[in-house]
């Protein structure tokens, strides 16, 4: 068994053709797409589109959820501009995204962990930035789950770590935005340092689980110049370099 696992695309359409390209230029068995797909101010219709004619197991992130259930007036700017541009058959695809998969009897796939679409999973908040989570804190967020292989997105950092249970967790990275500032659930920022898009393929080799993670290179100007065009100074910087400040 060999998975393809991507993430956190936000709408990044040249980004996650790379990526696709590199799948299909690798081999693999099946594509696991764990949400946050369409929000920001890049190309959110075109996305869906892509995605909706790909045989590819999609997830709905925190961010499809709020789309869907907000409102106007409790937007983020991402997902307005994103609610914006969505047609009647976009939004039925949203709706029709689990929030939670069990693809395989022994992969679980989720955003951020299998109990909540926005909490980091691998990652946790200290002083403004993210450390790596310790061992106890993992644990607690894995719950009862035992499943041999976790997939989650969320927090757009490429990692993977096997716990003292001997399962491997794995977050792919983000397809499209390398860096970001969030509120929740304090003010902190997230910077991987490159423009790179960013996958995983997990594979099983003896009846363990395996990863790697890859970095793509794609041509970012044009996304970041649509995002300046679009007042998103803060998404011009992160597409561009991978930082935020």
């Amino acid at each position: 068994m060999r998975l393809a696992v991507v993430s956190d695309i936000h709408g990044n359409l040249p980004a996650l053709e790379a990526v696709a390209a590199d799948i299909r230029r690798r081999g693999v068995d099946r594509v696991l797409n764990l949400g946050d797909n369409l929000s920001g101010p890049l190309l959110p219709l075109e996305t869906a589109r892509f995605l909706m004619a790909e045989d590819w197991l999609t997830l709905a992130g925190n961010h499809e959820r709020q789309i869907l259930t907000q409102g106007s007036g409790r937007w983020c700017a991402s997902d307005e501009y994103a609610h914006s541009r969505l047609t009647d058959a976009e939004f039925q695809w949203l709706r029709s995204l689990p929030a939670l998969l069990r693809p395989f009897p022994d992969v679980v796939a989720c955003h951020g962990t299998p109990a909540h679409d926005d909490r980091y999973f691998l990652e946790t908040v200290e002083r403004g930035r993210i450390r790596p989570a310790s061992p106890a804190e993992i644990e607690d967020r894995l719950g009862n789950e035992s499943a041999p292989l976790l997939l989650c997105g969320h927090t757009h950092t490429p990692r993977a770590i096997r716990t003292s249970r001997g399962q491997l967790i794995v977050n792919p990275g983000s397809v499209g935005l390398p860096a970001y500032e969030d509120e929740f659930p304090e003010p902190h920022v997230v910077e991987t340092g490159s423009p790179d898009a960013r996958y995983a393929i997990a594979e099983k080799s003896n009846d363990e689980w395996i990863a790697s993670l890859i970095s793509v290179p794609y041509i970012f100007n044009p996304m970041a110049e649509l995002a300046k065009s679009r007042g998103r100074l803060d998404w011009e910087r992160a597409l561009r370099t991978g930082y935020m400040r």
